[in-house]
């Protein structure tokens, strides 16, 4: 089987996957729901159990298979940038500028919020968006700016922004226990606003990621290759990185940080639908958002009544794989 038939083929299986597990989702949870019930919902438009199916569980549902969409495909945006596998989608240090934001929130007592966004999902938005650009100025005012430049200009920004946090945290033990399930990911609050929200922020970098694919492709042939083929690297360059940072910004502020799925997810499409990016995005962002519904199914179920932070189970699953690809990529 080509490449291409292979990706077509792997396409189809996610999408009748995608539909299995929104259908588990909708059915589990703390009360019983018959499955004729979520069918009857689907078909008729009425159901004894409408409210608990629609304005509750879809609602997670949808949240989280948005989120992990999002973050997959900002991390195959970013290792595509950097030619790195090693990039993810908190590479430049949107997770920890949004978590010293959404920390920050609880020091302050701040209550103000947007459609979509509590106050501690309002500050990890600004202060996630805020971090980078503050990353990418500061790398630019080397004389010879590089990825490398910029790669490690982020990772001295995010520890930093870490070490605040850390002492925030320290200081109001109280806002410990508050602000744990934020930092670990969850979607137990998730409402139809943030999915509206995320939904706007997705759809869009998505189209231009996909409408820029070939220009992706011919930046991993380096520069000055791409340059001679007609593409402007530094442009494109800046549309790339503007897409990544946006989407994991807004999946921190209304799910919180989940770790793994924006650097594993890209790595086992690119196995499976190939390095060109005109499959990659697409295939990345159908997988990162399965990968995440069942992830927090997984976190809502394991020990019920009790609920596992999300983040939990995206690493226990994310780490493992992760140094199986290592071993595979040092013995091929």
């Amino acid at each position: 089987m080509n490449v291409r038939c292979r990706h077509l083929f792997f396409i189809a299986v996610l999408i009748c996957l995608t539909l299995a597990g929104f259908f588990l989702s909708l059915k589990t949870g703390p009360v019983k729901t018959p499955s004729g019930e979520i069918f009857s919902l689907i078909f008729h438009g009425r159901s004894d159990f409408s409210d608990i199916i629609l304005n509750l569980r879809l609602t997670r549902a949808l949240l989280a298979y948005l989120t992990g969409a999002s973050l997959a495909l900002s991390g195959a945006i970013l290792q595509g940038y950097f030619r790195n596998p090693m990039a993810d989608p908190f590479v430049l240090g949107a997770s920890s500028g949004a978590s010293l934001g959404a920390v920050l929130s609880l020091e302050l007592g701040l209550s103000a919020s947007l459609p979509g966004l509590s106050a501690q999902g309002l500050m990890a938005l600004a202060s996630s968006l805020l971090l980078v650009s503050l990353v990418y100025m500061i790398s630019r005012r080397r004389r010879f700016e590089t990825q490398e430049s910029l790669l490690l200009t982020g990772i001295a920004a995010g520890a930093l922004a870490s070490a605040l946090t850390s002492f925030l945290l320290f200081r109001r033990a109280d806002a410990y226990e508050q602000a744990v399930f934020w930092l670990l990911g969850s979607f137990a609050l998730a409402d139809w606003s943030q999915v509206k929200l995320l939904l706007l922020a997705l759809l869009p970098a998505a189209a231009v990621a996909l409408f820029l694919a070939r220009e992706m492709n011919l930046l991993s042939l380096g520069d000055e290759t791409a340059r001679s083929l007609g593409c402007p690297v530094n442009s494109v360059r800046k549309i790339f990185l503007f897409l990544a940072t946006m989407l994991a910004a807004f999946s921190v502020s209304v799910a919180g940080i989940i770790g793994f799925v924006g650097l594993i997810v890209p790595h086992a499409v690119r196995l499976i639908s190939g390095a060109d990016h005109r499959r990659l995005f697409l295939s990345s962002a159908l997988a990162g958002g399965f990968f995440l519904l069942i992830s927090d199914l997984i976190a809502r179920t394991a020990l019920s009544p009790s609920e596992l932070p999300v983040g939990v189970v995206t690493a226990a699953f994310g780490a493992p794989f992760f140094i199986y690809l290592l071993n595979r990529s040092r013995r091929s």
